[in-house]
């Protein structure tokens, strides 16, 4: 089984799911007494925020750089970005680390083009809705027209992301509004799935949250898609 190296703390709310996810994928398939052989390199997430705020993504990509690189000399064999968002420089991160990384739009859109996917809306940081990085690498895995909220909904999502999940608040005001946004635009521009494209946005929604609010769309969780293939490609027989 290959190590893997995961670049987590972004935040550190969502890293713990990629833990749990991760070694219940390798138990699931190895038996009980399994778990995932793993390296965390866990970030501050306050800096990362203000270069984010301030623009300053070369500062950010160096900083990710150092991560995979620190990952590849502890022995990791393969690399995770345990965020959506910052693989903007999931280039840059794989060749500083110099080992196979699993893309979590890869794998994403993988699970949309299996499931015959052809409008999702984009529920993510305002970053990974507005840059072209995350949508077009969906699209061009998936081939579906990916549907980015328009304000005031994008605020409104990135709002909650930030002031909220990332600091472990979940509130049942923010779920009801995150349902309503769903709704809109399953009404309005016929999506026909939703793709958790922040790895907070699962701390607050799940496919029963949904179903419970009578929207009759499947949920694309990109935390859960993207620890099932990092647990594939780790128990993958080489030349696979």
């Amino acid at each position: 089984m290959k190590r893997l190296g995961v670049i987590g703390g972004m935040s550190w709310e969502s890293t713990q799911t990629y833990y749990r996810l991760l070694n219940e994928e390798i138990k699931a398939c190895c038996g009980p007494l399994h778990s995932a052989p793993l390296l965390l390199w866990n970030m501050d997430f306050a800096p990362i925020t203000r270069l984010q705020a301030e623009g300053d993504w070369a500062g950010l990509t160096t900083m990710m750089e150092q991560a995979a690189q620190g990952l590849r000399a502890g022995g990791a064999e393969l690399l995770i970005i345990a965020t959506n968002t910052m693989h903007l420089m999931a280039d840059q991160v794989a060749t500083a680390g110099a080992v196979p990384l699993i893309h979590i739009a890869d794998a994403t859109g993988g699970a949309l083009r299996e499931a015959g996917v052809q409008r999702p809306l984009l529920l993510a940081t305002r970053f990974t809705m507005e840059k072209a990085f995350y949508r077009e690498h969906i699209e061009r895995v998936a081939g579906c027209r990916v549907v980015v909220p328009e304000e005031p909904h994008r605020s409104r999502v990135h709002e909650v992301i930030y002031e909220e999940l990332v600091q472990g608040q979940i509130r049942e005001e923010s779920r009801a509004a995150y349902l309503a946004i769903i709704d809109h635009y399953r009404r309005e521009q016929a999506i026909d799935a939703v793709i958790f494209g922040c790895t907070e946005v699962g701390l607050l929604l799940n496919q029963s949250s949904i179903d419970q609010a009578g929207l009759d769309l499947p949920a694309f969780d990109t935390t859960a898609i993207h620890c099932r293939a990092a647990a594939a490609a780790m128990l993958a027989s080489p030349g696979d």
